[in-house]
This record gives structure tokens, sequence and C-alpha cells, in this order.
């Protein structure tokens, strides 16, 4: 019988903006270390995403100490200061204001500005930033969507690429669904859905809802360029979920129960199944 066990882990310095792989992290109660507390928005305060701006993938962003280095195709790298408080201004995702950013350098905002072709200003959560996620656990998120940690598994990606090539279509990579944990060791396509706490190395994990997707799994993310509709329109075809508006998922959304450290290989413990047929989301 197969272990499942932790096959890879990424964190996303900024929202929308390349992941980073590691073998080890530092997990929190708002996910990986460093995990998405920057975010772009716009002169408003309305985020940015891969939504409008697929290019948004082909930007990177290395923290080093008190330094953010910013990095892309054809640009000038770029450093900063971090700034953990000072000017601050109001920030919303998906229409809901929740509070404000930090302010970061101009300069920052100028190197964005000009690699995306319009207005982008960078922004880092407060000090005393504390949002609560939702669902059957609801945790804390940074600049998250609404949760710490997104959560999939090879199999699942291994079942939908079975199902895209049976359509005509070309496999695409797990990076398109910007996980924090991919497991592997599951037999089973979408066992993470049917998984209520898990344990992965020191970390406890608790699940919140299912993961459902928006346009950014159509975009290549090496390129930056949408390369729909898969998965999308494969998806459609056996993920739609009736209790979240009928979008399509893949992943679980899910809190942080316990702090600790995680690292490529640890085994994953199943600590309480969800019963068949439900959703503790709903």
């Amino acid at each position: 019988m197969s272990v499942a066990k932790v096959a890879a882990l990424a964190y996303y310095p900024v929202k929308g903006l390349a992941g980073i792989s590691v073998e080890s992290a530092e997990v929190g109660p708002t996910g990986l270390l460093n995990d998405r507390l920057f975010m772009l928005v716009e002169p408003d305060g309305t985020f940015l995403s891969q939504r409008k701006l697929p290019a948004m993938a082909t930007l990177r962003a290395a923290l080093e100490g008190d330094v953010l280095r910013l990095s892309g195709p054809d640009a000038p790298d770029l450093e900063i200061a971090i700034r953990y408080d000072g000017k601050r201004r109001d920030v919303s995702l998906f229409g809901k204001w929740f509070g404000q950013g930090v302010v970061q350098d101009p300069a920052a905002d100028a190197w964005f500005t000009e690699r995306l072709g319009t207005a982008a200003a960078l922004v880092r959560v407060t000090p005393e930033h504390d949002r609560p996620g939702w669902g059957a656990h609801r945790g804390l998120t940074g600049y998250g969507d609404a949760h710490a940690l997104m959560i999939t598994s090879q199999s699942s990606l291994d079942g939908l690429n079975a199902r895209i090539l049976e359509r005509g279509g070309e496999a695409i990579p797990m990076n398109r669904f910007r996980p924090n944990l991919v497991v592997s060791g599951w037999p089973d396509p979408h066992t993470e859905d049917k998984v209520l706490r898990m344990t992965a190395g020191a970390v406890e994990i608790g699940y919140s809802a299912r993961g459902i997707r928006c346009a950014v799994p159509t975009v290549d993310q090496a390129s930056g360029v949408k390369s729909g509709p898969e998965p999308t329109r494969t998806l459609a075809t056996y993920r739609r979920e009736p209790a979240y508006g009928g979008g399509v998922s893949f992943g679980v959304k899910a809190a942080v129960l316990a702090p600790g450290t995680v690292r490529v290989g640890d085994e994953i413990a199943v600590r309480e199944w969800i019963p068949d047929g439900t959703d503790p989301a709903h």
C-alpha cells in the first residue's frame, strides 16, 4: 500500500506572481512563511491578479532578509527595502474592503506599472493584520483569496490529465493550480476532498472548503499567456459544485490548526475523514 507524502511545497510572496518552490517550510497560522504577504493593487485599492493580468505569472519576487528583489523577463532587477509599517492605504479583495496595506517603495510601483502596462502599487499586510477565512475550519490568511493553504494531489492531476488527453488536449502541469502543498501516494483522485483533518510533518491541517477555480488555471505560468480552455473545459464535465454556485473545483482550501515545520517527503497522516456524501463547509 502506498504511503501518502508531501510531494511539493511552494509559497507566493506577492499574490498573483510566480511561486517559489522549497524543500521545507515553516508554517504559521496564515500558511507557509511569507506566503501572500504582499499584494498589487489598482489606484483605488482593488487587488490585481492573473484573472485580468496573466503576465503577472512571469514576474518574480524573492525575499532576502529585509529586502524584496523583483525580477522578470526583459526587465532590470529591482531591490527594495521592505516596509513593515508606515503609510497605509485601504485594500479590497473581491469587492470587500477588509483592511489596509502598508505602502511599499514607489520604485516598485513604477517597476510593476511598466511591466504590466497598468497602474499598480505594492502593499504589505499590516503588523496587526488578522483576517479570518471561512468554511469547516476558518483559520487565518494573509492576502490569500480566503484561506491559508491550497492543497492538491498528484492523483487528482493525473486523473484530470487523462481526461484532457482523451478529449484531444494537452496535459497541464500542477503549477496551473498554484498549490502550497501537493500530496503524492493517494491512489484515488480527489482524496483531498474527503480529509477533514490531517498532519503533514509537524503541521496539523483542517479542511475549509473545496477549491473553486477561476480563470487562472487557464494561464500558462511560464509564458504568462492564457492558453485555455483547459483545464476548465474538462473540469466542467465532472467537477461542477452546485453548493458553490456551480463553479468547478480542483484541490481544497485549508486552515492551519497547529503550526510547525513541513518538508518534502514528510508523511501525510489522515486524522479524521469527512463522511461520504457530505461537505462540512455547507
